[in-house]
């Protein structure tokens, strides 16, 4: 059946929080990932999601778009429920978010324009063909990568690439609510700090809230206005860095004040103090 909107349904969330999670509980088999995990998204923030293998930040986000059905709790997104719902009853939700999975998960078969075009043909069927293709070539360059990229298969780009096209079909419905999966993953320093950079530029111009699962702390230190951290099964902090660096946990003293989170500190430290300077001259 074809989707038909309903009035006023795809105005911008007003609510504070777009995405509320409350007392989750998943597992697979007797493994229980999450149990009693609670969090609440802020509109217009980047949230970092982070935490060590296995503590189920990919899960957690899988449970949030409806593609893992918990087994208690309620998850709520754009003040409707995920939970349990049929896909036909969140379907005026689903096309307001926009995911990157992890490395991109390209269709292997399609060109970068093509996947991009998929969520397009999915909720909007009647949009003509020379329509579809502009504004999917429009959302590859609005990821960073050349015009020329549209007619390329995911075989034929860099690991780089292939995240930024992954990016541009999130980014194909105009969403409110961006999932980045492992963005920066694989990428060198420049590429990874390039990605960060647009990530925040897209946030601030397109006024999205993004819902981003890291392990990097440049990222963290760079462009997250909070930080989630996941360890014991749930959300065991969040805030900004220095709140969550007051907590009196091991797993965020040895993450954050490691070498690594260290060298990520000065490096934010030094990024400040020269634009302090370069506004004093």
């Amino acid at each position: 059946m074809e989707y038909q909107p309903k009035p006023g349904e795809h105005e911008r969330f007003r609510g504070e929080h777009p995405v509320v999670v409350q007392e989750l509980k998943t597992q697979f088999g007797e493994h229980v990932v999450h149990e009693d995990l609670s969090l609440k998204v802020n509109r217009g923030e980047i949230l970092g999601v982070v935490g060590g293998s296995g503590t189920g930040k990919s899960v957690l986000m899988r449970a949030v778009i409806g593609l893992k059905t918990p087994t208690a709790g309620e998850v709520e997104v754009f003040g409707r429920s995920i939970t349990d719902a049929e896909p036909d009853e969140v379907i005026g939700v689903r096309n307001r978010w926009g995911v990157m999975f992890q490395g991109g998960a390209l269709f292997s078969t399609l060109t970068v324009g093509e996947n991009v075009e998929v969520p397009l043909k999915q909720f909007y069927p009647d949009i003509n063909d020379e329509l579809r293709c502009e504004i999917a070539r429009y959302k590859v360059m609005l990821s960073g990568l050349p015009d020329d990229a549209v007619m390329k298969y995911p075989a034929e780009l860099s690991g780089g690439m292939k995240k930024r096209a992954g990016l541009a079909r999130a980014l194909a419905l105009d969403p409110e609510l961006l999932f980045l999966d492992e963005p920066t993953a694989g990428l060198d320093p420049i590429g990874a700090a390039k990605f960060d950079q647009l990530t925040m530029e897209l946030k601030e111009t397109l006024g999205l809230t993004v819902f981003l699962i890291t392990h990097d702390l440049d990222t963290l230190y760079e462009i997250c206005d909070r930080v989630a951290v996941l360890a014991d099964k749930k959300v065991i902090a969040v805030g900004t860095i220095p709140e969550l660096l007051e907590t009196d946990h091991p797993w965020i003293d040895e993450y954050f004040n490691g070498p690594r989170g260290r060298a990520a500190k000065a490096t934010s430290e030094r990024k400040v103090m020269d634009k302090q300077a370069e506004g004093g001259s």
